[in-house]
C-alpha cells in the first residue's frame, strides 16, 4: 500500500498555517534562510519546495545561492551575517556541500538556537528527515494497529528495521533517532557483505543511499514496510527513489512512493521547526 506523504504534510503544514497567523499578530513572521551552493538535481529540487510551502503556510523564505566554488572562510562569514540577524529564526545550510568545505565545522557554525536542520550537537530540534520517518511509521502503526494495546514505541521495538546508507543527510540522522528511542537498527553501508540477508529478514526497510535499484524484489519480505529516502536522477529527467515502485509494490505491504513519499513530509518538518524557533525566539 502506498503511504501518501502529501497527505500527511497537508495536515502539518495546515496546522502550521493557523500557528504563523497567531504569530504575526504578535508581529513575528517566521523567517527561514537556505544557503544553496551550487546546483545539485534533488538539493534546487528541495529547496523550490522549501520556497513554495513556506509561501504556502506564510513564513518568509530567503535563499541565497552561492556558486559552487565558494571558499569556506565566504561561507563562514555568511552563516555569522544570518546568526547576526534578530528577524531570522531559522538557518540551513542545504546538503550535500562541496568537498573542499568542512561540513562539521558548518554544522557548528550555525547558531543553534536557529539549526533547524538539527546538526549542530546543542540544536533543541530534530532532524526533519528523521521526524519525517517517524510520522510516516506513526501513520502505518495507526493503520494497521487500531485494535492492540501497545504503543508507537513497543511496536517498533518488536520490528527487525534496516537503514541502508549513513549519510549525514538521510542515514546518520535516523539512525541515532532511533537510538535515543533505545532502537537499534540493522546498518547497511557499502563495506557490509550480502546485504540481502539483513535485508530479506527486516520488518522495515529505510534505504538512503540515492542510487536506481538499491532495493531488489529478491531483497525483501512479504509485507514489509519500505521508506526510500535516497533520490537519483533518471534518463527520463525525473528524480526516483531507492527501488522501483513497481516491482516491489505486491510485496511490500506499505511503502514510500517518489515523489509523494519522504519528500514533501520532510519540507513540512523543516517548516514545523521554524515556527518553533519563531516561538522560542519571542
Amino acid at each position: 500500500m502506498k503511504i501518501d506523504g502529501v497527505q500527511i504534510a497537508k495536515t502539518i503544514l495546515s496546522n502550521l498555517k493557523q500557528r504563523i497567523l497567531l504569530l504575526k499578530k504578535e508581529g513575528v513572521v517566521p523567517h527561514l534562510v537556505v544557503i544553496l551552493i551550487g546546483n545539485d538535481p534533488a538539493s534546487v529540487s528541495y529547496v523550490n519546495q522549501k520556497e513554495i510551502k513556506g509561501k504556502i503556510i506564510g513564513a518568509k523564505i530567503s535563499v541565497k545561492h552561492l556558486s559552487s566554488a565558494v571558499s569556506e572562510p565566504k561561507l563562514l562569514t555568511t552563516i555569522k551575517q544570518f546568526n547576526n540577524d534578530n528577524n531570522i529564526h531559522g538557518i540551513i545550510v542545504q546538503r550535500p556541500l562541496p568537498k573542499n568545505i568542512d561540513g562539521n565545522k558548518i554544522s557548528m557554525a550555525v547558531n543553534a538556537k536557529k539549526d533547524v536542520d538539527g546538526f549542530h550537537p546543542n540544536s533543541k530540534f530534530r532532524p526533519p528527515i528523521a521526524l519525517a520517518v517517524l510520522k510516516i511509521l506513526e501513520q502505518v502503526f495507526a493503520r494497521i494497529l487500531l485494535v492492540q494495546r501497545v504503543s508507537f514505541k513497543q511496536w517498533l521495538k518488536t520490528k527487525s528495521i534496516v537503514v541502508i546508507g549513513k549519510g549525514e543527510t538521510g542515514g546518520k540522522p535516523i539512525i541515532e533517532m532511533f537510538r535515543k528511542m533505545d532502537i537499534e537498527p540493522n546498518v547497511i553501508d557499502s563495506k557490509t557483505s550480502s546485504p540481502q540477508n539483513l535485508t530479506k529478514k527486516a520488518d522495515i526497510i529505510i534505504s538512503a543511499v540515492g542510487k536506481p535499484n538499491v532495493i531488489e524484489p529478491r531483497m525483501i519480505k512479504k509485507n514489509s514496510i519500505l521508506i526510500s529516502i535516497g533520490l537519483s536522477k533518471g534518463k527520463d529527467g525525473k528524480l526516483h527513489g531507492d527501488y522501483d515502485e513497481e516491482k516491489i509494490k505486491n510485496i511490500a505491504f506499505f511503502y514510500t512512493p517518489t515523489p509523494g513519499g519522504v519528500g514533501p513530509l520532510n519540507v513540512a518538518c523543516l517548516l514545523e521547526n521554524l515556527v518553533k524557533a519563531a516561538v522560542n525566539s519571542k
